[in-house]
Parts: C-alpha cells; structure tokens; sequence
C-alpha cells in the first residue's frame, strides 16, 4: 500500500504537525481497508480562502473548518486503481478556535479535521443520522487508534 500526503501549508502550522496530519489521513485509510496506492492533497489555509471556496462550491458564504473535495472516481475505482483522491481543505483559524471551545490542542483538532475530510473523500457523509452515524463510528474509531479518543467533532 502506497498513500502519498501532500501537504500545502499556506498559514505556517505544518512544520511541528505534517507527520502527524500524514499519519491521520493514513490510518484513516488503513481503517477503510483501502488497499490500492491512493493519494490525496491537505490544504492548510486561512478563513478567507475557505470562505471563498465554501461560497464558490458549496453556496455558503462563511468560514467553516474542513472542506473535501473528491477528484471525481467512483468508489470501485478508487479500489481498483491506484488513484488521486482528491483535495481536503483546512481553515487553521477555525480549527484554532474549535480547539479552544473543546479544550484540546490544536494538533489533536488538526488531526480530527484531516480524518474527517478523508472520510469525505472516500464517500462518507453525514447530512442524514444513519449517514452521520457511520461516518462518526468511522471517525471514532480512527481517533482511538491515533491516541485521540476523548476528541469529538465541534458542530458548525
């Protein structure tokens, strides 16, 4: 199994956080059992930037913490193929405050963010509770292997 993290660092954080913000991402993807040379670019950015795209692409005109976008292969593709996955976006200052409100460091949220726009990638949702529970018993289960287990998602 071959899984490439590319991380884009244009807020500063990566240097004490890309090994760990690499490991997420892959044991995100060893714990959905994908088995193919998969790889996937981690944006690290400003309020602005996903302001801009959570307007452009999603018709929200305000800052949020993670945004996934999927390079467009089906889920039997993505298996068979060893394929580009797609872009995860990550809004530090979000994630900052997030961290905050929660009492847990900013690398742990990070973390959480990085696992969380992954499982997006690879197909998960959560809009409807059934949905949202699986996603969340996914993401659950990738944050206890990482150490992270009393981290919980902040509702946006």
């Amino acid at each position: 199994m071959i899984f490439t993290v590319d991380i884009v660092d244009e807020f500063g954080v990566a240097d004490g956080v890309a090994n760990l913000l690499e490991t997420a991402v892959v044991t995100t993807l060893r714990q959905q059992k994908m088995q193919s040379a998969l790889s996937l670019t981690l944006l690290l950015t400003d309020n602005e930037t996903i302001q801009q795209l959570n307007r452009d692409y999603r018709g929200q005109d305000k800052p949020t913490d993670v945004l996934s976008f999927p390079s467009g292969a089906g889920w039997p593709e993505i298996e068979a193929l060893g394929v580009y996955l797609g872009d995860i976006a990550v809004a530090v200052p979000v994630a900052e405050n997030q961290a905050q409100i929660s009492g847990h460091a900013l690398n742990a949220e990070l973390q959480l963010l990085a696992v969380h726009g992954t499982l997006h990638l690879l197909g998960h949702d959560h809009l409807e509770a059934d949905d949202k529970a699986d996603m969340w018993a996914a993401q659950t289960a990738v944050l206890q292997t990482l150490g992270l287990e009393n981290i919980t998602p902040t509702e946006t």
